[in-house]
């Protein structure tokens, strides 16, 4: 099979692609997509832990500590201890972190248009709508 024919080479590129223009798109604020990711979670439900928020962004339990270390170094967040386990941490927003919800969801959701504006709409539901699909694995340790 020719390189570019193969799915696992085309999504790779594409992800990358992708990537890269959400870094840039983001670089003003001084966050990552991946630090955008976690301030999502922690926009949707302030609170969590490290091992939920890894969880809902399929992040290792290993990443997620450096992440957000460097978020917390920005001022971001803040990891408190649980009132019933002082061994456990939650994720909560500083004022700041909370502050970026408006212009970055703005600028995530221009990126996106911006990404998918040569599909019409039918192609990208279509194409949500199998990346979903991929994303779920249902392949996996299938013989």
């Amino acid at each position: 099979m020719q390189i570019d024919h193969c799915i696992n080479f085309l999504l790779t590129k594409a992800q990358l692609n992708v990537l890269q223009f959400f870094k840039y798109k983001l670089r003003d604020y001084n966050v990552t997509p991946v630090q955008y990711a976690i301030l999502a979670c922690l926009w949707q439900q302030d609170g969590q832990s490290p091992s939920q928020i890894a969880q809902r962004l399929q992040i290792d339990n290993s990443t997620i500590t450096g992440v957000l270390d460097r978020i917390e170094q920005k001022g971001l967040l803040k990891r408190t201890p649980v009132p019933c386990d002082r061994r456990a941490l939650n994720v909560v927003l500083t004022e700041e972190g909370a502050a970026l919800r408006k212009p970055l969801e703005r600028i995530i959701e221009e990126a996106n248009a911006e990404v998918l504006k040569d599909f019409t709409e039918e192609e990208q539901k279509t194409l949500k709508t199998m990346l979903v699909k991929l994303g779920k694995g249902d392949f996996i340790n299938k013989k």
